[in-house]
Order: structure tokens, then sequence, then C-alpha cells
């Protein structure tokens, strides 16, 4: 099994969201390690929150599990029905098709850091449950494409 060399990976400081809606991810960076490592079945990403950041929009998988593992410092895990602070060790789970936004906010003062595991599917819709977030994600044939909750392109 390879060892990945994580000094020499990319690190993803921007965000795919459309316009001001990227604004939301301001001092989020990721490092693809599935992607690093070859991985195609499913990704991994080694993710670090600073203070004030949030991982994406309250958003749920219609297709795609996720699974998320504290590596240091906290997080807050923000629900359609409530937060929970995850502190390292702890784990987070998100079924696929279990209709309850999630994402993670860092309100600490100093950064989070978490890794993201979850499903590729070639096909998947996620729904963005915040009321002031219009936005629908369609992927197909792994292309993501932008929709406003009207159906719109963005």
């Amino acid at each position: 099994m390879p060892k990945l060399d994580l000094a020499k990976a990319p690190v993803r400081t921007s965000c795919v969201y459309p316009g001001r809606l990227a604004d939301h991810c301001k001092g989020r960076s990721k490092i693809a390690l599935g992607d690093l490592g070859g991985l195609n079945q499913f990704g991994v990403n080694l993710t670090r929150l600073a203070p004030g950041a949030a991982s994406a929009h309250q958003h749920w998988h219609l297709k795609e599990d996720e699974l998320v593992y504290m590596l240091e410092g906290e997080a807050v895990l923000v629900e359609d029905d409530g937060e929970t602070v995850l502190k390292s060790g702890d784990v987070a789970t998100f079924k696929a098709g279990a209709e309850n936004g999630h994402m993670l906010v860092n309100r600490s003062v100093g950064d989070a850091v978490f890794l993201e595991v979850g499903t590729r599917s070639p096909d998947e819709i996620a729904s963005y449950t915040d009321p002031d977030v219009d936005m629908k994600v369609v992927k197909e044939d792994g292309v993501w494409t932008f929709y406003r909750k009207n159906g719109d392109k963005y």
C-alpha cells in the first residue's frame, strides 16, 4: 500500500458553490486524500476549518452516505433538528436519503480538523435545507450542476 506524501498534496481552499454562496466556506481547506491515492469508489477529505468557517451549506444527499471523524479541535454539527458539539474522537454519520440537512461550523478560537468520507455515486442530488440558500445540486455522470430551487440553472 503506497504511503501518501501530504506535504506535496494540493490544498483546495476554493468552494464550488456559485456566486456569493461560496463565501459561506471561506476559511475551509481540503486535501482530497481519496483522489491523491487514486480511489474512485469513495471520497476521503482531510478538512480544516478556521474559526468562523463552515464545511458547506446545510444539505443532505439522496444517494451518498457520509461520515465525519473529528481529529483536532471542535466544530458544531448543525442539523435541521438541532446542534451538537463534535470534539476530537467524535464521529457523525449521515445516511443517504435521510432528509436532515447538516453542516459543520467552527465556533471555537482554534482550527477544527476532520476526515470526511463519502460514497461516490455517478448520479446524485444534494438538497439544501436552509431557507436562505436557494440551491439544489444535481450530479449526472459525475458532473455537478447547480440549480435554484425553482429549477433555473445558476
